[in-house]
């Protein structure tokens, strides 16, 4: 983010604008949106800012600024839609210690102004960078069609009774009240009028003082491999909602972003064969922040039924007496096998797919080789990186070919996912500098070349 988005408040603050043509104009229609004092400097106004001077909108001055101008200035546009002139203004501003912003010059400005959907004092700015201002505009336009015209009324009966809400505990309890005024009281009472939201909100409060307050609870959400587009609706409206986040080291920051601001985030890494967060520390933490009446999110990378531990929290749940729940996620055999064009079943070549890992608490985990050696046969290997020279000699043991493909999917659905054809004899080689978590998928190709060709080792 190189552009940091913030409000600005030019309640009887003091802009100047540069220019008085066509580019002047445009700022100065959403500056007057504003409560800011409008100094426009032109020598040569146009006919339409000439008419803001004159219906006392604007203080129009008829010569271009000089450096006593700038000043006591919040901030500055250079509009003049002349490079030199432009400058030269810039340079004012800069030399009195104001931003300046130069209109359809991103490199030379000190900030942009975004798309703004205006539903006062709801207001919904949109950036890309100066990157794609039609794409901005584009989302400015979805936006204004779904955002309703009395949203801004609701924010207003809103604010105006937010000390009353006070009333109710930070927290859960205030969320809930407001969520549902916004959701479902507040829409409905406006289409009565605006006199009719004030007696809604305090009936509204009235009964969510009187409410018992709600058990804490835990739900145990797949966040699946890695893309965020791939979490299901019902993850994503969770984690909006959650209180506490405790989550894998797995999970991306792309979907930990998705959590409220104000969610409590807390990371309980855990690694095969090196640091971890003991299992019963995990159980532990939700528990208590169940019991302290928070909705927590135990966010599990993939799905949490596959080598997720869910059944270690589930019991700790119940000895506890706290409800629970269980959202399933993409798990990475799904994934990788989708990144491969492939299918984990096939018809005349396996009836089922075994997914395994590749170690266990005690070591590397033993598996029933003869059925994973079998030609024809598919299994995913979670957590097998460490484990392949174990498995390759395990199933050529048991009668595997040498030539039995085998696919590695290192960061599956990720930007970074790669794929890397192999065999079982060079399966070891493959995986041996992986960094990213990978799957191996024993018994399956690419359908499509996607990396260098399998290295291949003679045993």
């Amino acid at each position: 983010m190189q552009h940091f988005p913030i409000f600005l408040d030019l309640s009887g603050a003091r802009v100047v604008v540069s220019g008085g043509g066509e580019a002047a104009l445009a700022k100065l229609r959403l500056l007057m949106k504003t409560e800011a004092r409008l100094d426009v400097f032109a020598a040569v106004p146009s006919p339409e800012v000439a008419a803001l001077a004159d219906a006392g909108r604007i203080t129009l001055h008829e010569r271009a600024p000089v450096a006593g101008d700038m000043p006591g200035a919040r901030l500055v546009y250079g509009a003049a839609e002349d490079a030199q002139e432009d400058a030269r203004v810039a340079a004012l501003a800069r030399d009195a210690g104001v931003l300046v912003n130069i209109v359809d010059n991103l490199h030379d400005s000190d900030y942009i102004t975004p798309a703004i959907v205006d539903r006062d004092p709801v207001v919904v700015a949109i950036g890309t960078e100066g990157a794609a201002p039609v794409l901005a505009r584009s989302i400015k336009a979805g936006l204004e069609a779904r955002l309703p015209v009395a949203l801004g009324l609701l924010a207003r009966a809103g604010k105006a009774f937010r000390a009353a809400a006070d009333a109710l505990p930070m927290g859960r309890r205030r969320r809930d009240f407001w969520a549902e005024y916004y959701d479902t009281v507040g829409p409905r009472a406006a289409e009565r009028g605006e006199a009719a939201l004030e007696p809604a909100l305090q009936a509204l409060l009235d009964r969510h003082l009187a409410q018992t307050p709600k058990a804490g609870r835990v739900d145990l959400v797949g966040a699946g491999p890695g893309d965020p587009e791939l979490l299901t609706l019902k993850a994503r409206r969770l984690l909006d909602q959650a209180d506490v986040v405790v989550h894998d080291r797995l999970v991306p920051n792309a979907i930990l972003e998705l959590a409220r601001r104000e969610a409590l985030l807390i990371a309980v890494g855990k690694e095969g064969f090196g640091p971890s967060t003991p299992q019963s520390r995990i159980n532990d933490l939700i528990v208590e922040h169940a019991a302290r009446g928070a909705h927590v999110v135990r966010l599990k990378g993939g799905d949490p039924a596959v080598f997720g531990r869910l059944d270690d929290e589930v019991e700790a749940l119940d000895a506890a007496g706290i409800d629970w729940a269980v959202v399933p996620g993409i798990t990475a055999a799904s994934a990788s096998a989708a990144a491969l064009g492939q299918s984990l079943t096939r018809r005349g070549r396996n009836a089922s797919a075994r997914l395994v890992t590749g170690h266990d608490v005690q070591g590397y985990a033993e598996q029933d080789w003869q059925a994973l050696a079998r030609p024809g046969a598919v299994a995913a290997v979670y957590m097998g990186k460490r484990a392949a020279r174990f498995i390759q000699g395990r199933m050529l043991m048991h009668g595997a070919a040498p030539e039995t493909p085998v696919s590695v999917v290192e960061n599956a659905t990720r930007p970074d996912q790669r794929i890397l054809p192999a065999t079982l004899a060079s399966m070891p080689q493959v995986v041996a500098d992986l960094a990213g978590p990978a799957v191996l998928l024993l018994g399956l190709a690419p359908r499509r070349a996607v990396a260098a060709e399998p290295l291949e080792i003679a045993l």
